[in-house]
Order: structure tokens, then C-alpha cells, then sequence
């Protein structure tokens, strides 16, 4: 685990310096105040995180949990379902396949109708978008669990509980570990969008106020404060894999 952990943070450190260098590049070559420079850029960011920074970025994270939890609990039941029946796969997955191209980002002013202008409207948003994924990715993980191991379980006179918890659950997992590093992209994306709208807090109401101010070093700071969300979510999703898959570790050192 320590070790894991030590190749974590050299590749962390790693990224963040050929980003660095890759902007610093930038600011020299283009001369512009549009671009910033990365160290007065990090002592903003520094300066005002603990205060005004930390409060929009705390709920823009609050936003996007509440999401991805819903759309966890409710996507993984749904297919679960699917995956497992087929008369309901028949049913639902063709709805799933017209709703999912469907760019429901244009819902935003007729959920704010609706559910007021609070967060609400912002979370469902994320929700009614990220689901199809999860659902998706649940269905095709039950999917392809080969009948023949199916039957060798059932064999065993598992119980309906137990048949979930040594076989489908474990075999969905994998995919849905990759369903949510791809949500958590698209929902900071979509976060992104719909805080720019009827709100005062939110990390990406911070980044355009500070544009719309000519702010670009604080613009600056926002958007590293987004790529952190970020890094900590899949930091998260890295850390809940690890302790809910480990064959899949246990796979890779045999290679």
C-alpha cells in the first residue's frame, strides 16, 4: 500500500509539472494578461483559498456528490434490473437508448421553472444526464457473466442475496468504477454550465464572475481549484476501487 501510494504522488507530481511547464510555456509565448503566470497564480490561489475560494469550491462539491450518489443508488437498481431480467431489458433499454443522445443540458431553464433556483435544479441536472451511463454500464457488466458460471453458482444453493453478493456484484463493479471516473468528468463539465445561472456560490460561478471582472489571475485560481475537485474525486474512485475490486490489483501483478 505504501508503495502504491508513493507511485501515486511521483505520478501526481509528474502531471502537475508538465502542466506547470506547459502554461509557463504559454505565458511567455503569447505575452497576454488573458494568461497569467502559474506562480502569481498559486500565491492567489493560496491567498484566498482558505476564505472565499474554499466556500464556492465546498459547494460545488456538495452538488456533485448529492449527484452522483443519486444517480448511483437509483442507475445501479435500475440496472441491476435490466441486466437481470429480460422481459425488463426488452422494455426498458430501447427508452434508455433514445433518452441517453438526447442533450438534456437545454433542461436547465425548464428544471429552474420547476424545482425554483436553488441547488435542485443543478443536481438533477447532473442526475438526468450521468444515469444513463451508470445504468448502461451496470446492465452490460451482468450482462457478460458467462451462463455457464451462473449455473455452477445456482448449483450451490445460493440464496438470491448471496448469488448478488459473490457473483453479480462483484462482476458490476469493475465497470461501474469506470462509468464514474467518466461521470465525474461530464458532471464537473455540466457543473460548470449550470452555476453560471441564478446563483451566487459555485466554483463555476467564481470563474466566470472573475472573467466578467477582468480578474484572470483569480479566473486562474478557479480553474485550479476545479482540476483539484477533480484530482480528489478520482483520487476517491482510485481509493474505492482498490478496496472494492482488489482482484483487479491482484490481476495486475500477475501480468
Amino acid at each position: 500500500m505504501k508503495r502504491l501510494r508513493t507511485v501515486l504522488k511521483q505520478k501526481t507530481l509528474y502531471g502537475a509539472l508538465i502542466i506547470l511547464l506547459a502554461w509557463y510555456l504559454l505565458h511567455m509565448l503569447l505575452n497576454t494578461p488573458a494568461i497569467p503566470s502559474p506562480y502569481k497564480t498559486l500565491v492567489n490561489f493560496c491567498a484566498i483559498f482558505p476564505g472565499t475560494l474554499s466556500l464556492h469550491l465546498l459547494v460545488s462539491l456538495g452538488r456533485i456528490t448529492a449527484a452522483l450518489v443519486i444517480s448511483l443508488i437509483l442507475g445501479g437498481l435500475i440496472g441491476l434490473f435490466i441486466g437481470v431480467n429480460q422481459r425488463a431489458d426488452a422494455l426498458i433499454t430501447p427508452i434508455v437508448y433514445m433518452l441517453y443522445p438526447i442533450p438534456k443540458i437545454a433542461f436547465l431553464p425548464i428544471l429552474m421553472i420547476l424545482l425554483g433556483l436553488g441547488n435542485a435544479p443543478k443536481i438533477v441536472l447532473i442526475v438526468i444526464i450521468i444515469i444513463f451511463q451508470i445504468i448502461l454500464a451496470v446492465r452490460d457488466g451482468v450482462k457478460e457473466i458467462p451462463k455457464e458460471l451462473i449455473y455452477s453458482v445456482k448449483s450451490l444453493d445460493l440464496s438470491s442475496g448471496q448469488l448478488y453478493r459473490h457473483l453479480i456484484l462483484p462482476a458490476v463493479l469493475p465497470k461501474l468504477m469506470t462509468a464514474l471516473r467518466l461521470c465525474v468528468g461530464v458532471s464537473i463539465s455540466i457543473l460548470f454550465f449550470g452555476e453560471n445561472f441564478a446563483t451566487t456560490y459555485g466554483i463555476g460561478y467564481f470563474i466566470m464572475n472573475s472573467w466578467m471582472r477582468v480578474d484572470y489571475v483569480e479566473m486562474f485560481s478557479g480553474i485550479v481549484a476545479l482540476s483539484l475537485l477533480g484530482l480528489a474525486l478520482f483520487g476517491l474512485i482510485d481509493l474505492l476501487e482498490r478496496r472494492l475490486c482488489p482482484w483487479i490489483k491482484a490481476g495486475k501483478k500477475d501480468l
